[in-house]
């Protein structure tokens, strides 16, 4: 690979399993892919989803810092409008104390959840509105440059934690240009506006003291295996259970049912979310790579694995570290 590759877990809980043994997965992936020579694993912020088991993102990451060594660990991303610059500060401040030079913070402004979730997060959906200003102060917190008088973030003043935009329009690009902040776009469900907002970033980006050129990291979908029946098998299971989730109200369907609920309407906006994905033997999955990192204009690739076992899914993984370029000392 041309570029860099990362991993965004989803902490997914399959069907029958337990939010405890998807946390156990987490740690089992980020351990292995410590060896296998990924750049970085991202959680993401998410609320009120029985699949999902991430939500406490930062207890999340400090548990499987905790189990790790070298691997560098952070958001993807947190949702900045649910919480106090000055938590996040405080939180994210005390990962990088305690794991030096590990932690990145990624900051999404899209509330992760919907509106009952919101209310029960005892937060006001304007608070999406000063985004921006938001960033800028949790910026201040961890640089120890505080925007409040006499307030600091302890631990977190000067712990100076990367922060990333992320985002999936052109919004999320024109801020982290005008901060000079890293870009990662949603690609991987959200690629409708990626190579318009991948230019405007590039081309408004601004110089700052944590980054001196633009870096983009681009999202998609990755499932490899020994086979290319086995990959498209899996990955047709990771179509259904994603349309269980976002149109079946909680409801289990046979794999029949699934691909009926697929082929509806709603099923085809459920698909147009893979639009970008890599399936297939490792040869495939590298070519599709390859092409993809230069329609995106990407700097580094986070890829998201959806399969039906815990086995698959890492063999994936695995499979695909291969063909990553090895992440410097």
């Amino acid at each position: 690979m041309s570029v860099p590759l990362s991993i965004l877990d989803l902490a997914h809980i399959p069907r029958g399993g337990t939010a405890a043994g998807s946390l156990a997965s987490s740690v089992r992936l980020a351990q292995s892919a410590e060896k296998w020579g990924y750049r970085r694993i991202w959680y993401a912020e998410h609320h009120n989803l029985s699949s999902i088991a991430s939500s406490a993102t930062s207890v999340l990451i400090a548990h499987v810092a905790a189990a790790t060594t070298s691997i560098r660990l952070g958001s993807g991303g947190i949702m900045l409008p649910n919480h106090s610059p000055l938590t996040i500060a405080e939180q994210f401040g005390t990962l990088e104390t305690l794991h030096p030079g590990r932690i990145d913070l990624g900051l999404g402004r899209a509330p992760g959840s919907d509106g009952n979730t919101m209310r029960a997060l005892r937060r006001d959906p304007a608070a999406a509105d000063t985004f921006p200003q938001d960033v800028l102060e949790l910026q201040g917190y961890l640089s120890g440059d505080t925007r409040i008088p006499g307030v600091h973030a302890t631990p977190g003043r000067g712990t100076n934690v990367p922060l990333y935009i992320l985002g999936s329009s052109l919004f999320g690009a024109g801020l982290a240009a005008a901060l000079g902040l890293p870009y990662a776009f949603a690609s991987h469900f959200a690629p409708a506006a990626l190579r318009e907002a991948v230019a405007l970033y590039r081309r408004e980006f601004q110089p700052s003291a944590q980054l001196e050129q633009p870096h983009v990291i681009a999202g998609l979908n990755v499932l490899a295996a020994d086979t290319e029946d086995e990959a498209q098998d899996q990955f047709r299971e990771g179509q259904r259970r994603m349309a269980e989730l976002l149109l079946g109200r909680g409801r289990a369907f046979t794999p029949e049912e699934a691909d009926a609920l697929l082929a509806s309407p709603g099923g085809q906006q459920v698909a147009q979310m893979f639009t970008y994905s890599a399936v297939g033997t490792p040869p495939q999955v590298q070519d599709y790579l390859e092409g993809f990192t230069k329609h995106a204009d990407a700097d580094e690739l986070i890829i998201a694995t959806r399969a039906s076992s815990e086995a698959a899914w890492l063999r994936s993984f695995e499979l695909v570290a291969g063909l990553a370029r090895p992440v410097a000392a």
